[in-house]
């Protein structure tokens, strides 16, 4: 793959490093806010949820980023952008519903984990279609897409 080629899974990576940034600096304001300095991760209620929103948020980024990537590399570009974006904007829902009420997390938590599913199925699939390919000379993709009457015959 090309530079020019991957450009828009770097343009959601950049996106997605953004949002990172964005849900610690909450957590920099809640701490003065609510008087809670490091190394304390333990306050009132609302410190709490929004520390552990932007914790949960960073333990699956690092998942989210390989996902996206094999997806975007070995399956579809576009189709990893897309599930992307949409896993962010998951991410920021869960964000602020869970720094309004624990309750508040659930369904963009199951949202967003869904997104990322879908990328860990793609990834997935995508290697498997690429080792095919070159180790048994069979290309999967093209006969998925082929099937799903998405290409024509050739």
């Amino acid at each position: 793959m090309m530079l020019d080629q991957v450009v828009l899974l770097a343009a959601v990576t950049v996106l997605g490093m953004l949002e990172q940034a964005y849900f610690s600096l909450k957590v920099i304001y809640a701490r003065r806010k609510h008087s809670v300095s490091p190394p304390a991760t333990t306050g009132p209620p609302e410190f709490e949820r929004i520390f552990r929103a932007q914790a949960n948020c960073s333990e699956y980024f690092p998942i989210f980023i390989f996902s996206l990537w094999m997806a975007g590399v070995f399956f579809s570009q576009a189709l990893a952008v897309l599930f992307g974006l949409l896993y962010l904007y998951g991410r920021y829902l869960y964000f602020h519903g869970y720094a309004e009420s624990a309750q508040g997390r659930l369904e963009p938590l199951y949202f967003s984990a869904k997104m990322q599913w879908v990328l860990i199925g793609l990834s997935g699939l995508g290697v498997v279609c690429t080792m095919t390919q070159a180790y048994l000379g069979l290309d999967l993709l093209h006969s998925f897409s082929h099937v799903l009457g998405l290409t024509e015959h050739t």
